[in-house]
């Protein structure tokens, strides 16, 4: 947890306000609207690793009413949380009006211990659950279709997180140059965050030297081309909700970038997201189907897995250690099938019966 988070939620904590509710309203989110507008109620909302979470009600100046849903985290972190949501969510309400909340604004708290920022963006009344997969992946397809990258390239115009942690998104042409520098990252913070592994270092090492210009070259040969296309970048089932009201799919909490569309669904593979059920995929792929060659979409998405795998490590330290093995595990299956080590020179596979409850617990998931 960040340091400030504490001191953050213990300052929003409203002491007999003058509305219904138990949330403090900063005076710098009241400032965002219309001069005259009042809180009707305001409440603590949600649950979140990362931030503060609430709901407002509000009364405009001309006597309508409408509903927000308030984020907030502390540090400059927090201002890179919250500058990075808005224009994730800004982008894809642009592109998908229909597909995520209108993101309203963001700003800085007038509060100064902690120093604090925050999000405002439309609060729609959401049912818990899994997602209706047809309605999702055709609405997700669309995006990826309609979405044109501002610079023609791969990457954000500014820095998204993931969780807690902040994406190397700077713009670059080449899919495979951007991709090995969005990995090598997270990688670096891995090794920080959960300590240095000799064989895992060498078994990147090698992955990223070999394997990911052999894969993802090959989607630019014989004149072929990817378009930059505006993904989620963190869809699992958690950042989804269905509308009490009328049954449309929200997504929202985006880590957004322009990438290959397909990186959007290798998160849907990862074991601990019930999304890894196979009926997203499958969904998925029938709205937009696999780039060119169609025969490694397989091994493309394995690849693409594999940078969720590494964040998801740094992300969540407590269960870093087995997702880091499944890592280690799949980018040692693609070594094997594209770039072997030389004969006696790769480190030790993991211990097959360790690697068999963690792959049946992946397995049982996704099924």
């Amino acid at each position: 947890m960040d340091r400030g988070l504490p001191s953050l939620i213990e300052s929003s904590r409203a002491v007999s306000p003058p509305y219904e509710g138990d949330f403090r309203i900063d005076d710098s989110v009241l400032a965002k609207f219309p001069e005259g507008t009042t809180i009707i109620s305001a409440d603590s909302f949600g649950t979140s690793a990362w931030t503060v979470t609430a709901r407002v009600h509000l009364k405009l100046p001309d006597d309508s009413e409408e509903k927000y849903f308030l984020k907030s985290a502390p540090g400059d972190h927090g201002r890179i949380l919250m500058e990075g949501e808005f224009n994730a969510m800004s982008e894809i309400y642009k592109w998908a009006p229909d597909l995520a909340p209108k993101p309203h604004s963001w700003g800085k708290y007038a509060l100064e211990n902690p120093e604090a920022y925050f999000f405002l963006s439309q609060y729609i009344d959401m049912i818990n659950g899994m997602p209706n997969p047809r309605q999702l992946c055709s609405k997700l397809a669309r995006l990826h279709r309609k979405s044109q990258s501002p610079t023609g390239q791969f990457g954000f115009h500014i820095t998204t997180c993931q969780g807690r942690i902040p994406q190397s998104l700077a713009w670059e042409s080449n899919w495979t140059v951007f991709f090995t520098r969005l990995l090598q990252h997270v990688i670096d913070m891995d090794f920080e965050f959960n300590g240095y592994w000799e064989e895992l270092d060498k078994v990147e090492k090698q992955f990223i030297a070999h394997v990911i210009p052999r894969l993802l070259d090959a989607l630019v040969k014989d004149g072929r081309t990817i378009k930059p296309c505006l993904i989620h970048g963190d869809l699992w089932e958690g950042n989804s909700g269905t509308s009490f009201e009328d049954d449309k799919v929200y997504i929202f909490d985006a880590a957004s970038f322009y990438a290959h569309h397909e990186m959007e669904v290798g998160d849907w593979r990862c074991y601990y997201n019930k999304i890894s059920n196979r009926i997203y995929t499958r969904t998925y792929l029938r709205f937009h189907g696999p780039s060119e060659p169609k025969d490694e979409w397989e091994d493309r998405n394995r690849l693409y897995s594999i940078y969720f795998n590494t964040i998801y490590s740094v992300n969540h330290l407590s269960s870093g250690t087995a997702v880091r093995q499944l890592a280690y595990e799949d980018m040692y299956y693609l070594i094997d099938k594209y770039a072997p080590f030389p004969e006696g020179e790769g480190p030790p596979k993991l211990d097959k019966s360790e690697m068999a409850s963690l792959s049946a617990e992946r397995d049982h998931t996704a099924d």
